[in-house]
């Protein structure tokens, strides 16, 4: 059976890993020149402990789903954790977190039990851990190591820069690590390095054939016709185009969203954990994340309309077209980037922002190349962090993912409906093949080279705490 994957983003370059290391035969076209170059990711939602909105159900399979995204791209993991603060002024109980996050960790601990391959986000006991006002104060008062060992260690540069009186208590951490998306795209790549991939290459129609699809694509100014056996949708942001060329209804939502580079060179003697100070999205108190990357780097998202949110940055699917409409100026931004005066005043505004919680870091230059794109949420709701793979009919599958983790339950999916076609073998499903480490010194040379073409400092292409051979965390 021939699959084609339309679009070399997570979705689509993930899913192509998984069914290529069970011997399908798949081709993937990318209108770009290199895999996962969409939308960033930063943060590994183990748990969705960042969204207070979303219910337990959500919050459980994002944690699952976490579990095997780490298991699956270990060596693209920034293996630190994330702490959580809820402002004063933010009308949230953060005991009620508190509450919810232990049941998190619980639920991490089950896991482990039945299957110790899974104790991949450290030690139970230790997925969550809460401080108060005073144990935050005597941590002050302790030396900041430069590579933290421990918990304790981790929250030191916390409590010394953060304004702790602005806070409710108790502040949590959590061990929701970070993605380095260069050191992704660069294991994509080399995982799929032998395989049939297309880049350069947009996919213009397609078409209902007999028992499959023709796909027409053009690439180096010429147009190619294909016929394919089964068809996997993971177009990303421009996914209804693939859908109205068959047909198909589908509603969803588009949201066109940035995040921000900031350098603060005086602060690169130390690492620090995430930091989230949780707000109201889409208000001007909305969410702050504090990102920190190597070199001194640090990535910012500020949940407000001037900041990493758009006033008109919505759209929605219509009855004539299952592709929402963004405005064309961001489409623009998107395929030949910012105006430069546009991105550094947002980014300037996030350091603002940041600093109101992180007061010394207002000394943080602006670099003048967001981190942006535009997100797929299938249905009307913009709160949803958790979705599945859809399908039509027998040999159609959208992968529309809201968050990275998502992506091995899509492939397990399409597995699943590939045994039922008689495409597999049934002995092959729940049989996941785990992509093995590769040199560190290839990723690292080609994430550097990853980062330099997207206009970004090749020092975020690093990571801090590097991945041991041995599956374990190098620093616990």
């Amino acid at each position: 059976m021939k699959i084609a994957i339309v679009g070399g983003g997570v979705a689509g370059a993930s899913v192509a890993i998984y069914l290529r290391s069970l011997g399908v035969d798949v081709t993937l076209f990318e209108k770009k020149q290199m895999l996962i170059a969409g939308p960033p990711a930063c943060h590994l939602h183990a748990g969705g402990n960042l969204y207070p909105d979303i219910d337990d159900t959500q919050r459980l399979q994002l944690l699952r789903e976490s579990i095997e995204f780490v298991r699956f791209y270990p060596q693209a993991i920034e293996r630190r954790p994330t702490a959580l603060a809820v402002p004063v002024h933010i009308l949230l109980n953060p005991k009620e977190l508190e509450e919810r996050a232990f049941i998190l960790a619980q639920a991490y601990g089950d896991l482990v039990a039945k299957d110790s391959k899974a104790k991949v986000l450290g030690e139970p006991e230790h997925y969550v851990l809460s401080f108060n006002h005073e144990q935050l104060q005597e941590l002050q008062e302790l030396p900041t190591p430069k590579v933290p060992q421990n918990h304790l260690e981790w929250m030191i540069s916390f409590a010394k820069e953060v304004a702790l009186t602005k806070l409710k208590y108790p502040v949590l951490l959590v061990q929701e690590y970070g993605i380095n998306i260069f050191r992704l795209s660069a294991i994509a790549q080399l995982l799929l390095q032998d395989a049939t991939i297309h880049y350069g290459t947009k996919v213009v129609d397609a078409k209902h054939e007999k028992g499959g699809f023709k796909l027409t694509y053009e690439k180096n100014g010429k147009r190619y016709t294909q016929h394919f056996d089964f068809l996997i949708n993971a177009m990303g942001f421009e996914s209804g185009y693939l859908d109205d060329w068959l047909g198909y209804k589908k509603s969803r939502l588009v949201e066109f969203k940035a995040a921000y580079v900031a350098r603060a060179s005086y602060r690169q003697e130390h690492l620090y954990p995430e930091m989230i100070f949780h707000g109201i999205r889409g208000t001007d108190r909305g969410m702050a994340q504090f990102t920190p990357y190597s070199g001194g780097y640090y990535q910012l998202h500020g949940m407000r309309k001037d900041i990493t949110l758009f006033e008109d940055g919505v759209a929605k699917s219509s009855e004539v077209s299952s592709q929402p409409k963004l405005p064309q100026k961001y489409i623009d931004w998107i395929e030949k980037g910012w105006p430069s005066k546009v991105a550094l005043h947002r980014t300037q505004r996030a350091i603002e922002y940041v600093s109101r919680y992180i007061p010394d870091f207002k000394r943080a230059q602006p670099t003048p190349t967001p981190l942006y794109g535009a997100q797929q949420i299938p249905g009307a709701n913009l709160t949803l962090r958790a979705a599945e793979v859809s399908f039509e009919g027998d040999r159609y599958a959208r992968c529309e993912i809201v968050k990275v983790s998502s992506i091995l339950s899509m492939a397990d999916a399409i597995l699943q409906k590939l045994i039922t076609l008689g495409a597999l073998d049934p002995s092959r499903q729940g049989g996941r093949i785990y992509p093995k480490p590769l040199p560190e010194a290839k990723i690292d040379s080609l994430a550097k080279e990853i980062a330099k073409a997207r206009g970004y400092p090749e020092a975020m292409a690093k990571i801090a705490i590097p991945f041991c051979h041995s599956g374990q965390n190098c620093v616990q």
